[in-house]
């Protein structure tokens, strides 16, 4: 058996590109593989109980499914060069921002793909010849044609309706505006290289706004500063992700607005979907898997409200930055919270969670938690 890793997915994949930019920025030897129709829906779902990409084949025929879990062993086994800042705000920082990077961007990464026909050509040229790579390109049409029926069917509950397009775009606006003027000032979201936040972030990016026709030409390659970040985070080397993080566990300044709207948008949807769980919970079978999405809920965006479905997937991830926290000794613990407070750090720590497991792309709640 090859001593490479094999990874699995589409480069117009969300998880995908934020897992392939990782690979490459740690050097570690992998095959880059397109997931063709056999392999996605027999092979990955024997291997990991689901249709889902990306999926990391290790040397010994481990399969790996979730972008956020093939880092952490990533990092395990190749601890040079790591992701995970060593201070304590940096550190928590770097979790918290790809759980927003993970969740709350996939609205915006999905509006700006499928609101936009010109998208679809490159989307039917990668996904056609991914999936049946042999076959006519009629063949190849059809089927694509019926993946992209399944996505589209998903808008609705991911909160891309029309009427919220207006609100959608605007906030999409000024939040790469943020971006694209933090990264005139430093390479990467924490300083010198690229962190855990940068991958949490770089999912939509890579994917989506970044390599779709419309969103790179209108959204990213104006800002030149944010298209200089993707361009080092696709392409990474020693010269341009090699620095350093800030000194003194520093937050840069021109990061504060970001975070100030992860507190004051995302927490609210994180509590929204805890509310949902917390109302079937009582009378929901113990073991059992939760739904992959629940009723609706409305959370700020910008200066407008945005309406989603409830996915409790979102609070795995929420939980994964609040064990964390946690985990800090408790002088540590006053320093991350002393400096987020004054950004509304205090909304995420105050959210009551109840213990999660992850199963596939849904959760159980932990009924000893």
């Amino acid at each position: 058996m090859s001593k490479k890793f094999t990874l699995y997915g589409w480069h117009l994949s969300y998880f995908t590109g934020k897992v392939l930019c990782y690979l490459r920025y740690k050097r570690i030897p992998f095959v880059d593989q397109p997931v063709d129709m056999l392999t996605l829906m027999h092979r990955i779902k024997r291997k990991t109980g689901e249709v889902v990409m990306p999926v990391l084949r290790t040397p010994d025929d481990e399969w790996l499914q979730d972008s956020s879990l093939i880092i952490d062993r990533m990092e395990a086994l190749y601890p040079d060069a790591s992701v995970l800042p060593a201070t304590p705000v940096q550190r928590f920082t770097a979790y918290l921002i790809e759980a927003w990077g993970d969740e709350w961007w996939v609205p915006i990464a999905m509006h700006t793909r499928w609101s936009y026909p010109e998208n679809y050509v490159l989307f039917e040229n990668d996904a056609g010849s991914a999936l049946l790579p042999k076959l006519p390109r009629f063949m190849q049409r059809m089927a694509v044609k019926k993946v992209a029926g399944t996505l589209r069917g998903m808008l609705p509950a991911v909160g891309v309706r029309r009427e919220q397009f207006a609100v959608m775009d605007t906030w999409t606006v000024n939040m790469l505006d943020l971006l694209d003027a933090h990264f005139a000032q430093l390479p990467f979201l924490l300083g010198g290289r690229p962190t855990l936040a940068d991958y949490g972030l770089v999912g939509t990016m890579y994917g989506h706004l970044g390599r779709d026709p419309w969103p790179a030409r209108e959204l990213v390659a104006p800002r030149v500063h944010l298209s200089a970040w993707l361009e080092r985070m696709a392409h990474p080397t020693p010269e341009n992700s090699g620095g350093e993080l800030l000194a003194d566990d520093a937050l840069a300044p021109t990061l504060e607005p970001i975070l100030r709207s992860i507190f004051t948008e995302f927490v609210p949807m994180l509590d929204g979907i805890n509310q949902r769980v917390s109302e079937i919970l009582p009378t929901f079978p113990a073991n059992k898997r939760l739904p992959r999405r629940l009723a609706d809920i409305s959370v700020p965006m910008g200066s407008g409200q945005f309406k989603r479905a409830a996915l409790p997937y979102t609070l795995w991830m929420a939980q994964r930055a609040l064990d964390v926290f946690q985990a800090l000794p408790a002088g540590e613990q006053t320093l991350v919270a002393a400096r987020l407070q004054p950004l509304g750090g205090d909304t995420f720590f105050a959210l009551d969670i109840p213990r999660l497991r992850r199963n596939g792309l849904r959760v159980v709640a932990d009924q000893h938690g």
